[in-house]
């Protein structure tokens, strides 16, 4: 599900994760991981060619893209409850020459139906965070990483409770503050994004 096609590589032929934002289709009414968060995040996943992974709240599919390129011939899942943010994935995945499993469906609908994975990033506001990751748990494999995305401290402290309840290693918590520069008439100023809490563990070998 993670192969990769000619039209993806001229539009983005790189390794590297960080796809810009402008290659991307948007919509208003669907929100977009940042490049630069998507990089970070790409990192913590640790993924490689021919793993499998799910991205839950995938919004517009800028990390599910992101993790096709990154897991080569892997199998990859895509799981949002609004029509429209799946319709953009599917659109972007199309884009990009990638391929994935993309669901319309709550999280906790859909995850019992998937098989366990390598990787699992989970982001969006959801009001059952506790549930979600512990189903997102119960579907890593063993030494599976675990990264959870958010902007609220709340959804932070139940992710954290939730992952050291189920005895995660490798627990870290990084913040994000990213400015971008903008032209004015009198030069480049940086404007600031909202900050962004990026929480990655590892499933226990044993």
């Amino acid at each position: 599900m993670g192969n990769h096609q000619s039209f993806g590589e001229l539009l983005w032929n790189y390794n590297t994760s960080g796809i810009p934002d402008e290659l991307f289709k948007r919509s208003e009414q669907v929100p977009i991981t940042k490049e630069e968060v998507r990089a970070i995040t790409i990192s913590k996943l640790r993924l490689k060619e021919g793993f499998s992974a799910i991205d839950v709240g995938c919004g517009s599919g800028s990390l599910t893209v992101e993790i096709c390129n990154q897991i080569r011939g892997g199998a990859a899942y895509a799981i949002d409850f609004d029509k429209k943010a799946v319709e953009l994935t599917r659109l972007n995945l199309s884009r990009f020459g990638f391929r994935a499993e993309v669901i319309l469906s709550d999280a906790q609908d859909a995850l019992p139906r998937l098989p366990q994975v390598n990787s699992i990033v989970v982001g969006g506001t959801w009001s059952n965070t506790r549930e979600i990751i512990e189903m997102g748990i119960s579907k890593l494999q063993k030494n599976g990483r675990l990264v959870i995305n958010t902007i609220l401290i709340e959804s932070a402290y139940d992710a954290l409770s939730t992952i050291y309840s189920a005895n995660l290693e490798q627990v870290d918590v990084t913040q994000v503050i990213i400015s971008k520069s903008m032209k004015v008439t009198t030069g480049t100023m940086m404007l600031a994004r909202n900050p962004v809490l990026i929480i990655s563990a590892t499933k226990p070998t044993s």
